[in-house]
């Protein structure tokens, strides 16, 4: 179940970025619930690629908290800025690369590759796919989260209905 300001905020999100040339879709946890999974929501995670980072950042310019940066950690880099809507902390992550076991990193990831569409109250919310989300998480040694999505998508496979 999703509260509604976090609906409020996704509707304010998906407006403002209608029409709009930015490539991106919800990730995380409410990526996952709106794609049928049961899990709690405490943020809205929004992937997109370096320039949308920035575009996101002027469509929703009023909600900023902290501007889009370069970030990067042992495991991770990208471009990364935090708004808050309704109340509700909004991460924006653009150009987002995960370190490779090889120790290389990998191309910036193609949202529209991976991007599938979900209808929230009549908007199509673009959202990042559970097949996908299962590989960044295990890339990002978030192995916990991984072994969720990978036994919500077998026994979607097996079952469904489920």
């Amino acid at each position: 179940m999703i509260e509604e300001r976090h609906l409020l905020a996704l509707r304010k999100i998906h407006d403002r970025l209608q029409g709009s040339s930015v490539e991106w879709a919800v990730t995380g946890s409410l990526g996952m619930v709106l794609q049928g999974m049961d899990l709690p929501v405490q943020d809205i995670d929004i992937q997109t690629d370096e320039d949308g980072a920035y575009e996101i950042e002027r469509c929703l310019a009023e909600f900023v908290i902290v501007p889009v940066l370069y970030k990067a950690s042992e495991r991770m880099r990208s471009r990364l800025g935090k708004l808050e809507i309704e109340g509700i902390q909004v991460e924006v992550i653009g150009a987002i690369q995960k370190r490779l076991p090889d120790g290389t990193w990998e191309q910036p990831v193609q949202i529209a590759a991976h991007r599938r569409l979900v209808e929230v109250e009549g908007r199509a919310i673009p959202v990042l796919s559970l097949e996908y989300e299962y590989e960044a998480y295990r890339l990002m040694g978030r192995i916990d989260r991984a072994e969720m999505l990978r036994k919500w998508l077998e026994k979607q496979k097996d079952d469904p209905q489920a």
